[in-house]
């Protein structure tokens, strides 16, 4: 019974082991399928990912690019700004320094919350005479805002040759102009306040003092024809007269010593103020009336 039996045994035996391999491969396969599947899973997520950081990677070049062309159409706008501020502290530097250097010549100043106030002391002969004001705005364009010059003076042509490119030769052309007139003004007083009595009439002026008529005599209390004085002074920014005529009234025929005075008052009237020459006559008349 037992020789019959052991062969049985054995073929269950072997059955069991095949049932057990199968069942391994079974579960092999299994598991081969599932890490297929997994890794085909990983693989989509992969390529995916890899999209959306080509996807990413374009984006973000794309904005740098745009960032690059912003930067690149505000820097020349900055730049210029920057620019136009410097060139105006320079401005307001440049006046500050040409007022601090000119300061005893007529020229003073002090900064304002626009820009600077420029004060200008006309003098003639160490007299001290008018002060003139101008209110200079420091931006671009230079402007000013107030100022005290009289209507005659051209200003508004001084600035326009001077005041955007050299601020320090419009204040000197300004300066010449203002100093000018009141020099020619001071003459004409003095002429009047001082000398009235060789003054045959009224002195005649315009209101820039640049054009001048009077009629004189020499001796007040004689019987000597009176001289007629017109001085031009074309050029206004000088104080001596560039055209001179004197002529003498009543005296069409006039001897050769009239006319040699005549002449040579038309020279005095050309190469000295006008209170200075009829300073010279006051003496002449006085020395004359003691010698006479």
């Amino acid at each position: 019974m037992a020789g019959i039996l052991a062969p049985g045994l054995g073929v269950l035996a072997h059955l069991e082991r095949l049932e057990t391999q199968v069942s391994r491969s079974r579960k092999q396969s299994e598991e081969l399928q599932s890490a297929q599947a997994q890794e085909g899973a990983l693989g989509t997520k992969i390529h995916k990912l890899r999209h959306l950081r080509d996807e990413l990677r374009a984006a973000v070049w794309h904005r740098r690019g745009n960032v690059k062309a912003c930067i690149a159409n505000v820097e020349p706008n900055r730049t210029v700004e920057v620019n136009e501020q410097e060139a105006l502290e320079e401005k307001l530097e440049n006046v500050k320094a040409v007022l601090q250097a000119y300061h005893f010549t007529g020229l003073s100043g002090k900064l304002t919350s626009r820009g600077v106030c420029v004060c200008i002391n006309t003098a003639f002969e160490g007299n001290l005479l008018d002060s003139y004001f101008v209110d200079l705005v420091i931006q671009k364009p230079l402007r000013i805002h107030h100022h005290s010059v009289p209507v005659f003076i051209p200003l508004e042509e001084i600035a326009a040759k001077y005041l955007q490119t050299n601020i320090q030769h419009f204040l000197f052309s300004l300066c010449e102009y203002l100093n000018a007139y009141s020099g020619r003004k001071y003459q004409a007083d003095r002429l009047q306040s001082d000398f009235a009595a060789l003054l045959t009439g009224p002195l005649q002026r315009n209101p820039l003092c640049n054009l001048l008529s009077f009629t004189y005599k020499l001796d007040p209390g004689g019987q000597s024809f009176p001289f007629c004085a017109r001085l031009v002074y074309k050029d206004l920014t000088a104080t001596l007269p560039t055209d001179v005529t004197v002529t003498c009234q009543g005296g069409e025929a006039l001897s050769t010593s009239w006319e040699e005075q005549r002449a040579s008052h038309e020279t005095l009237f050309c190469t000295k103020p006008l209170h200075q020459v009829f300073a010279s006559f006051a003496r002449r008349e006085k020395l004359m009336s003691l010698v006479s």
